[in-house]
């Protein structure tokens, strides 16, 4: 891959859901579809986007770099952190930041953002 060539999977008119440059993949924040489920059916969901992309990027979870995780209500945050504990690959939790935001819905409990590495 040329060192200036940037690759964006799952264009759409305002946003990709993904773009890889030299060897880093940028994640568009991730929201659940299913709206009806709680924080940790919402956390899940989105998690499981992350594994999809990291996977068609050439990545896993293991290499992200690092995370940001807004939740739309602090009282969530223990929620999302015992499903986002049982899905952190051991010995390799990234850089982390979460914090309370105004979401783009009001349905919307966590969107998660994330920046890896490629195998």
């Amino acid at each position: 891959m040329s060192t200036n060539k940037i690759q964006r999977l799952h264009v759409g008119a305002r946003l990709s859901e993904a773009a890889i440059h030299n060897g880093t993949i940028y994640l568009a924040g991730q929201v659940a579809e299913d709206t009806a489920q709680d924080i940790g059916g919402q956390t899940r969901e989105v998690l499981g986007h992350i594994d999809r992309l990291l996977a068609e990027a050439g990545s896993d979870k293991s290499m992200i770099l690092s995370c940001q995780i807004y939740l739309s209500d602090v009282k969530n945050f223990a929620g999302m952190n015992a499903v986002w504990d049982a899905w952190v690959a051991p010995g390799n939790a990234p850089p982390r930041a979460t914090v309370e935001a105004l979401l783009a819905r009001p349905e919307l409990l966590v969107e998660i953002i994330v920046v890896a590495a490629q195998k």
